[in-house]
This record gives structure tokens, sequence and C-alpha cells, in this order.
């Protein structure tokens, strides 16, 4: 049973940084390539960003271009997510997922919500004054 383990949310001030953390855990022999979206009040779940197996690859969502970045953690199926200059609009939570690339390659990336199979339960991050 494959399960995605968050965290590093809360609140922080506009302008202020956060850092998420993200881990697969379970199946954790195979390989997996990782992404982060999120989902404010009232809205549809968005992409953030997004990076393949080996983390060469990474895609990002215009809204957080230059300020966010993602990047593999310690271990190979673990994802991170440096997020710097917040602003209230980043307010969401904030949910890590996972798809195994064995069957579809190495170089894969998605970016869509709909190509992951494999979720976190969502972490709040909280951008206020």
């Amino acid at each position: 049973q494959v399960q995605l383990v968050e965290s590093g949310g809360g609140l922080v001030q506009p302008g202020g940084s956060l850092r998420l953390s993200c881990a697969v855990s379970g199946r954790t022999n195979s390989a997996y390539a990782m992404a982060w979206f999120r989902q404010a009040p009232g809205k549809f779940r968005e992409f953030v960003a997004a990076l393949n197996w080996s983390g060469r690859n990474k895609y990002y969502a215009d809204a957080v271009r230059g300020r966010f970045s993602i990047s593999r953690g310690n271990g190979e199926n673990t994802v991170q997510l440096q997020m710097n200059s917040l602003k209230p609009e980043d307010t969401a939570v904030y949910y890590c997922a996972a798809q195994n690339i064995i069957a579809i390659g190495t170089m894969w990336c998605g970016l869509g919500g709909h190509e992951y199979h494999y979720w976190g339960q969502g972490i709040q991050v909280t951008v206020s004054s």
C-alpha cells in the first residue's frame, strides 16, 4: 500500500517562506514522478509544480514560477517544495501526488491531476498578516 506523507505547512506572513516535504511510504522499491497541486477555498484544484523521477525535468505553474522551487529530498521517492515570496493568493491546501513510472518511463512528468494515482491527504498553507 503506497501512502504519501506530507509535512511543513503552516501560517506565514506575506513575503515569507515555507518548505513542504512529501515522502512515499509503503512500496518504496519502485520509482515515482512527483508533483504538488493546491486547492483554495471555492476553487478547483490546480497544478503547482512537478518533476520527473530523476528530478532533472521540472515544471511550474505560471503563478509560482520564479518563487517556488521543486526538488528531490534526501531519498529518491521524496519531494520538497520551497515556497518563497509567498502571497495571500498562495493560501490553499497543498497536495502531494505521485505516479509510478516503471511502465511509463523515467522522463515522464504529468501536469494534470488525473495523471497521478497516489495522493497525500493535504496540508494547509495560509499566507496572511
